[in-house]
């Protein structure tokens, strides 16, 4: 096929295009996942789905038992990480599993 008869690529095409040829430079590959993989990365994404869920349900409660605002913001702070924490570890998991 000439230059001429190829049909043009969008700009999202050659970007990716050009993605892979950087990965591929610097030694990386990518594998489609597995579905055993795929399992397991459903099973830690409903796992602590749970977990989220499970502490916003007791920190709304404790915020629901608290009225001095310097205490709810102190629940506040504890929830926060509690859910950066969570996410840190699930988003770890998901990655190694994808790694294989």
């Amino acid at each position: 096929m000439s230059e001429e008869s190829k049909p043009l690529k969008s700009a999202l095409e050659l970007a990716m295009e050009r993605l892979r040829q950087k990965d591929a430079d610097a030694g990386l590959s990518s594998r489609p996942i597995t579905d055993e993989q795929k399992a397991a990365i459903a099973e830690v994404q409903n796992r602590y789905e749970a977990k989220l869920a499970e502490i916003e349900v007791l920190h709304r409660s404790k915020l629901r038992a608290t009225f001095d605002p310097a205490e709810r913001e102190t629940l506040e702070e504890a929830y926060r990480r509690d859910r950066e924490r969570l996410t840190s570890e699930r988003e770890s998991k998901i990655e190694k599993l994808r790694r294989g």
